[in-house]
Formats: C-alpha cells, sequence, structure tokens
C-alpha cells in the first residue's frame, strides 16, 4: 500500500433554504455562482472562484443543522491574513449570523494562528482562520482547540 496526496475537492452541504444559503454563502465568502438549478426536488448551487467549485449548496433538508450526531463537525476556510479574518467578520456580524466566542480568537492558548467561529443560517458551524495575527486574544478553552469546542 503506497501513500497518496490527498486535497479537498469540494464541499457538499445539504440546506433548507437555497436562496438565503447561496446568498450567505456568497456575501461572507465572495464565491461566484458556478451552476444552479431550482428544479422542484433537485435545487443546488455550485459556489466557488471562476470555474474551481469549493461548495456545493443541495435543497434536500429541513430544520436545522444537527450537532450531537455523528458528521460534520465544522468547515474551516484559511485565510492569507488576520485582516482578511477581520474583514470576514464585519460581514458576518452585517448578516445577523450566529458568532462563537465574541469575535476572533486563537486556536489555542499561545498559537499566532486563530479566526472566526459563526455559523451560517442553518446552524452549520463554520470557521474563517489564519495562521497568524491571533495570538494577542485569550484563548476560550486555554490549551484545548478552540475549533472542537463552539
Amino acid at each position: 500500500m503506497t501513500a497518496e496526496q490527498f486535497t479537498t475537492g469540494h464541499i457538499g452541504l445539504n440546506v433548507s433554504d437555497l436562496t438565503r444559503a447561496r446568498n450567505f454563502y456568497q456575501q461572507v465568502f465572495g464565491f461566484d455562482a458556478i451552476g444552479e438549478s431550482s428544479h422542484e426536488g433537485k435545487a443546488f448551487a455550485f459556489l466557488g472562484h471562476g470555474s474551481n467549485v469549493v461548495l456545493t449548496l443541495w435543497h434536500q433538508s429541513a430544520g436545522g443543522f444537527v450537532k450531537d450526531r455523528p458528521g460534520l463537525h465544522h468547515l474551516s476556510f484559511q485565510v492569507g491574513s488576520i485582516e482578511e479574518v477581520q474583514a470576514a467578520e464585519r460581514r458576518v456580524r452585517e448578516l445577523g449570523a450566529r458568532i462563537h466566542h465574541g469575535g476572533i480568537v486563537p486556536h489555542a492558548e499561545g498559537l499566532a494562528s486563530g479566526g472566526l467561529y459563526f455559523e451560517d443560517p442553518d446552524g452549520i458551524r463554520l470557521e474563517i482562520f489564519s495562521s497568524t495575527g491571533a495570538g494577542d486574544s485569550t484563548a476560550p478553552h486555554g490549551s484545548a482547540p478552540t475549533c472542537g469546542f463552539f
């Protein structure tokens, strides 16, 4: 058996309201709408940059994200600087999304990396982080990983 190098292709999420979710992800992340369908029972949106699909939204669910069952814990997106995280935080706050830990925090006490932890309109937990610039704040869980407990 040989070790392979895998990278994420795209992420697919079930959402309860396709238009609301598409607008949210486009406003927060600046994604382009690459393709979509509004056909009954087969509604979807492909979002990304240029022709590179990053996120697919599938209108195949009702209700909200269930945090106490096996499955997705959170999605994490990395940006190049803490200033980009701060700009994303402003957009997330303007949209009225639920923000955890009060704002940008380090990944753990003493680390320079960190970010913003928040939820999309269906309650799916999200993170936008930078590898540097967050170390001036106190980590919410000490040495435990911030991204694990929100």
